[in-house]
């Protein structure tokens, strides 16, 4: 019988964060102030995150040890199993081989707990009584739920109003993990009032959700504020991801051609792909590392590389990042989650300086792919997930064309149990294909007064 799971046992779970910023060529620009428009430091970081994250998030160390604590809940659920798709292979008449690393056996049923145990371990550590924070597809604040819970520290979730509607078990899911859940925007902050405002009907977008969610950690003493991707704290996180996976591949005799996730800030494609970075920035190897993202929010395929806001109302520091503009809100047509603006700082120093690829598909295509994947592994895959199936099919045609056999891995990222909503509509016809024009992104994009990036 084929061996179709490669498996490692509880004391392989890795020791250590991998820290690319450490091996990178050029290093991300310094985030700046969001009045003044100068660098800042640290410091300026400290109304929102404990002081262990924000170290984590300037250092230029290569390895971070993980606590004991961390890695004792880790074991919940890791280190997770990796398949090689053989089924999917066949399916597809490819000589590639296809490998995925299935981070949808955690309790919150994603990658996100990677990060969400950490931090909610960093900030009780501090004392930190209450966090808020912000949900798209609910993944994020479904994982905070959970941490929060084992700490004992109290959880709100702004979640994007449109999400709130079609994802009504998400937010029983955080509920049961005590946490009070509001959809945005609301009119519990002045950010959410002032979108109301202009927009009595606003579907909401990730970047509203997080004005509020850093508006009430900013008003008070006992609160920090916890973000689900783009820092770089929690790309480090990640990381855990791609290191299990290259001690697997290697228990396969085997090493990837080609790494690939689907992209919404960057924490799902970093926790694979960063570990496999670090062969190709140490040992001279060439595997490629490809971003997987929506033709409905494609700030890596057509956005610009400035400075802008992580948040709507202009909050948060300005980052160093691929952008479609802190405005943007994506079509409530999109359906596949990945809604998010930008991209975090470190993945678009690495876009830039051309070490990683992206990738875009729209609606139909990627749910196609996750059909095609469901059908032939059994998993019914996230919405999010089926981007990077996209590719992964994509790439895996190509060999066939080329005759070649390349080893393909991709991060299949978390279940769609809770998003049958979105298979439904599917089904009934509702999710067309959606590209944003050039005239869409353009207007976006002229009303940054952002500094620009020479």
């Amino acid at each position: 019988m084929k061996t179709r799971k490669i498996m490692l046992s509880e004391q392989e779970i890795p020791e250590q964060w991998y820290n690319i910023v450490a091996d990178m060529p050029n290093k991300p620009l310094p985030p700046l102030h969001p009045g003044t428009k100068e660098p800042i430091g640290p410091e300026a970081l400290a109304p929102l995150f404990p002081q262990e994250l924000i170290k984590q998030e300037v250092s230029t160390e290569k390895w971070i040890t993980i606590p004991d604590e961390v890695r004792n809940i880790y074991s919940l659920w890791r280190p997770t199993p990796m398949y090689r798709a053989y089924e999917l292979e066949k399916a597809l008449d490819t000589p590639a081989k296809i490998y995925y690393k299935y981070e949808g056996v955690s309790p919150a049923g994603s990658h996100k707990p990677n990060t969400a145990i950490p931090q909610a371990y960093y900030n009780m550590k501090e004392g930190v009584k209450r966090i808020t924070t912000e949900t798209g597809a609910g993944q994020w604040g479904s994982a905070l739920s959970f941490a929060c819970n084992l700490f004992n520290i109290e959880c709100e979730v702004y979640m994007v109003k449109l999400s709130f509607e079609h994802k009504p078990y998400r937010k029983i899911m955080m509920n049961t993990w005590g946490a009070n859940v509001i959809p945005s925007p609301s009119n519990l902050t002045e950010a959410g009032r002032k979108i109301l405002a202009q927009d009595p009907n606003s579907p909401g977008s990730l970047g509203i959700a997080i004005s509020e969610a850093v508006e009430m950690a900013a008003q008070r003493e006992d609160t920090k504020y916890a973000l689900g991707s783009v820092l770089n704290h929690v790309l480090l996180h990640q990381t855990i991801i791609g290191l299990e996976a290259h001690k697997q591949l290697e228990k396969a005799g085997d090493l990837p051609d080609v790494v690939i996730a689907p992209f919404g800030g960057g924490s799902n494609f970093a926790g694979i792909s960063f570990p496999f970075l670090r062969l190709n920035l140490e040992e001279g190897k060439k595997i490629r590392c490809i971003a997987s993202e929506p033709t409905s929010c494609p700030k890596l395929t057509r956005g610009v590389f400035r400075y802008d806001f992580g948040d709507t109302v202009g909050m948060t520091p300005l980052l160093p990042m691929y952008t479609l503009g802190h405005n943007f809100v994506p079509a409530p047509i999109h359906a596949g989650g990945l809604r998010y603006h930008g991209a975090g700082a470190i993945v678009s120093q690495l876009l830039k300086d051309g070490l990683i690829e992206a990738s875009a598909h729209d609606n139909l295509e990627v749910f196609e792919a996750g059909i095609k994947f469901a059908k032939a592994e059994g998993i019914i895959p996230a919405p999010e997930a089926t981007h990077g199936i996209a590719t992964a099919i994509k790439e895996a045609e190509r060999c066939k064309r080329e005759g070649k056999s390349e080893t393909i891995l991709f991060n299949l990222c978390g279940h769609g149990n809770f998003d049958m909503k979105a298979y439904q509509d599917y089904f009934e016809g509702k999710i067309v294909r959606h590209e944003l024009t050039d005239a869409d992104i353009q207007n976006s994009l002229k009303e940054l007064d952002t500094p620009v990036i020479a």
